[in-house]
């Protein structure tokens, strides 16, 4: 699925490639750094809903053209609306709301979601990042929450990103605006591996294609229960996964899974 810009006709700015179960979501704004404005988070948000029943979509790949994953947020789309009578206050509102809405549909869609950043993921664009399930990092990518340079405190991609990274790090990105490099990241749990940026495209296929590989039924249901469960006082957990697990029991690829690793086979998913 290509989604052209409706301010620039002839610019293609989401990529779509269907191949072998991968879906490619390719951010083509390079001039921009691949900002995420208003027919962006459209473009993101119509194709995610889209794979989210789409049975050949078995996992999704996030990927951006150019020197950037994304800078985040298009500025001079925020900019232009403090000509607004409330001062933008409404526009603010409803791009926050919106914003929000991409990055836990990237959460919550069956269908995992791998980010493959090469280049610099800023504010928004590192909370796209974060939302992702899995990250497969260059690098010579960069990670940073700069907002507070400019006077405004990035509170939204803290939400993504303080989910996964360890707390005092991810305050001192919040409070310095510094460039976090790539094996930071890996080390303070934002990424999932590091690899040369001519290995980028290779290494995260793989990965897509493994995760491909698996029961999509069993994958859903498991990715569904992960987030869930995440923020579960322990025992609340526990009895929810236990849930989880006797309801996948029952599923016909726990059943075929089960009986070809006994017939030290290889099993045959049906995907429910």
């Amino acid at each position: 699925m290509n989604i052209q810009s409706p301010d620039v006709a002839a610019e293609t700015i989401l990529l779509g490639e269907l191949e072998d179960g991968v879906l490619r979501l390719t951010l083509n704004r390079p001039k921009a750094r691949n900002a995420l404005s208003e027919a962006m988070l459209a473009a993101l948000q119509e194709s995610l809903d889209a794979a989210k029943s789409n049975a050949d979509v078995r996992v999704i790949v996030i990927s951006g053209n150019g020197p950037a994953f994304s800078a985040g947020h298009d500025l001079k789309e925020v900019s232009a609306r403090r000509q607004d009578e409330d001062r933008g206050r409404k526009y603010f509102e409803w791009l926050m709301a919106t914003c929000s809405k991409v990055m836990q549909t990237v959460v919550y869609s069956p269908k995992p979601v791998i980010a493959e950043v090469a280049g610099i993921a800023s504010a928004a664009g590192c909370q796209l990042a974060a939302s992702c399930d899995l990250v497969v990092s260059s690098s010579e990518a960069r990670f940073c929450t700069p907002g507070v340079n400019i006077g405004l405190f990035c509170s939204t991609p803290m939400v993504a990103i303080s989910r996964t990274m360890s707390r005092k790090h991810m305050m001192e990105m919040l409070l310095t605006g510094d460039m976090m490099d790539a094996d930071a990241a890996f080390r303070f749990g934002l990424v999932n591996k590091v690899v040369a940026p001519e290995d980028l495209r290779g290494e995260t296929d793989a990965l897509a294609q493994t995760v491909a590989s698996k029961s999509m039924a069993v994958v859903a249901k498991g990715k569904e229960a992960f987030y869930r469960q995440r923020d579960m006082p322990l025992a609340d957990a526990y009895q929810y996964c236990s849930d989880v697990m006797v309801e996948n029991m029952m599923f016909r690829d726990a059943e075929e899974g089960i009986g070809a690793f006994m017939e030290k086979r290889s099993p045959e998913w049906e995907d429910r």
